[in-house]
């Protein structure tokens, strides 16, 4: 969670958490100003996901359904029931094909339940941010 710090006009303004990325800049209101992941970055991302995909590295989780996360949250991850603990894993949008390298969070719940993937993950996986895409989960 951002800690707050009052500001000289006392207002209390967020304070980046310092394992966070880039923050989305003040007043944003697009899936563009709010998506702070390099296109770099979500292609080295991708990239490790289909090596891993290839290799066949990895252990199949299981498939979710995926819902946007909070949006204001940066970075690569998926908060998921079917991971047990933290950790490094990948996804897979079967309708297109694509994969993408993230974060995995365990999220509490039935393995049934849904998931929350951040914005850059959706992006970068080109499936429909409004939707509920159903995705395949790796842990590396």
């Amino acid at each position: 969670m951002e800690a707050a710090e009052p500001s000289g006009s006392g207002a209390v303004r967020p304070v980046a958490r310092p394992e966070g990325g880039a923050q989305p800049p003040e007043g944003a209101r697009t899936a563009e100003a709010f998506d702070t992941v390099s296109a770099g970055e979500k292609q080295a991302a991708t990239e490790a996901a289909e090596k891993a995909a290839a290799s066949g590295a990895g252990a199949a989780l299981g498939q979710t359904v995926a819902s946007l996360g909070n949006p204001g949250e940066p970075g690569l991850w998926i908060k998921t029931p079917l991971a047990r603990a933290p950790g490094k894993g990948r996804v897979v949008y079967p309708v297109n094909g694509k994969a993408v390298e993230l974060e995995l969070i365990p999220l509490d719940g039935p393995k049934t339940g849904g998931s929350r993937m951040s914005l850059a993950a959706l992006r970068a996986l080109e499936a429909p941010l409004t939707g509920l895409p159903t995705v395949e989960v790796y842990a590396n």
